[in-house]
């Protein structure tokens, strides 16, 4: 029997781990997921800090390769780079669980994208880390590249996380009215799934990735730990108001973005005058409230539509206090008594869940069945998603 005849037939009810580096690009997550169960399950949780090599990954996402060295070998010396840390990741996660390498059917491995261009001619998307390095490492096999097929096939390529949101979320609250899931990364991000209609979802604009690229601009720190510096200060209404002006904020569906548009240069761009005279505390509490309403406004027809919508929140964002009530508050603006929980409600860390739905992207693939929804990304059809990089 082939090492992939092998793992298919243990696909079914194995434990997968998924590997997630987001847009912030501040670090990697991992999860080790079972699917054993009527509901799959996240049985260990590790994170990893990426330290330098995370300034590395930006610089090169925003087209700023070093001028000492040629651009490809950037490239190729970053893409080795990440999976090593992927690698180290994953070994650490098996080695503080006490989890044995042959236990895990594969690990579902997402990259970093370093470059998203759905709207290119052609359309291209790239991610690195080398699953074959990260497959020599860990001694178990990988599933990776999910995003291009999709694009292939005409899709946007992102987001992908909504069928499995709809996996992990959907049959356990079983209510008749939308459930809604907002993934709060670099990007924000929903899946919308109610009774009678297909799985739908779009990425929304910024969730974290201004708020981010603002503090670690003004005070040295890769994230707004709760929203503290945010809530220090006081959003500006008219710089608010200026930039929902954007765009992408009223682009049709399907649509995908990320730090390629949303980033400081864009910021600078649109702010102006407001940057220079505003306390730097008040710009960033400005970014959360345009986040909260940007996603708020996206979730808007299914809020009014819907008997008794909820609304779950997950992803690292999710963690941000300010953020999240900002988000409440817009929410009920539009909805008075919407119901905004995070994925803590259905057993799952908010952290987990994007790196949860690779880890069932990867178990789709070992299965034979498809992995995007194409009334998400547009794609032309349902397509298996990912290559196999075995052990």
């Amino acid at each position: 029997m082939s090492p992939f005849s092998d793992l298919s037939a243990r696909a079914e009810k194995g434990v997968f781990i998924g590997v997630m580096s987001g847009t912030s690009m501040d670090g990697i997550d991992a999860c080790a997921v079972d699917f054993s169960g009527r509901q799959a399950r996240v049985i260990a949780h590790q994170t990893l800090d990426l330290g330098a090599l995370a300034k590395d990954m930006s610089a090169l996402a925003l087209g700023k390769t070093p001028e000492h060295i040629d651009a490809i070998d950037f490239l190729g010396q970053l893409d080795a780079q990440m999976a090593e840390r992927i690698g180290e990741c994953v070994l650490s996660l098996l080695s503080e669980h006490r989890i044995q390498a042959n236990d895990i059917v594969a690990i579902g491995s997402h990259g970093q994208t370093v470059r998203h261009r759905p709207a290119s001619t052609p359309s291209f998307t790239l991610q690195i880390g080398d699953p074959n390095v990260i497959a020599e490492r860990t001694g178990i096999a990988v599933i990776a590249d999910f995003r291009r097929r999709d694009m292939a096939a005409g899709g946007q390529g992102a987001p992908l996380v909504p069928p499995a949101h709809r996996a992990l979320f959907g049959a356990k609250e079983g209510q008749d009215s939308a459930l809604i899931t907002v993934n709060l990364g670099g990007i924000g991000n929903i899946a919308v799934m109610t009774p009678d209609t297909p799985l739908f979802g779009f990425d929304t604009g910024p969730a974290n990735t201004l708020m981010d690229a603002w503090i670690k601009l003004q005070r040295g720190l890769d994230y707004d730990e709760n929203g503290q510096w945010a809530a220090s200060g006081k959003p500006n209404e008219d710089l608010l108001q200026h930039l929902l002006k954007e765009p992408f904020f009223r682009q049709a569906t399907p649509k995908s973005t990320g730090i390629e548009l949303f980033n400081l240069d864009w910021l600078r761009s649109r702010a102006g005058h407001w940057l220079d005279t505003l306390p730097a505390e008040d710009v960033q509490a400005t970014l959360a409230a345009l986040s909260a309403q940007s996603i708020a406004e996206s979730l808007r027809p299914w809020l009014m539509a819907s008997a008794d919508p909820l609304v779950v929140l997950a992803g690292g964002g999710a963690r941000n206090r300010f953020l999240t009530s900002l988000i409440q508050e817009s929410v009920q603006n539009i909805r008075a008594g919407t119901r905004v929980e995070t994925s803590d409600l259905f057993g799952i860390d908010p952290q987990c869940v994007e790196c949860a739905a690779f880890a069932w992207l990867a178990r789709q693939f070992l299965l034979g069945e498809a992995g995007n929804a194409p009334s998400v990304t547009g794609a032309e059809g349902l397509r298996i998603l990912g290559g196999f990089f075995p052990a």
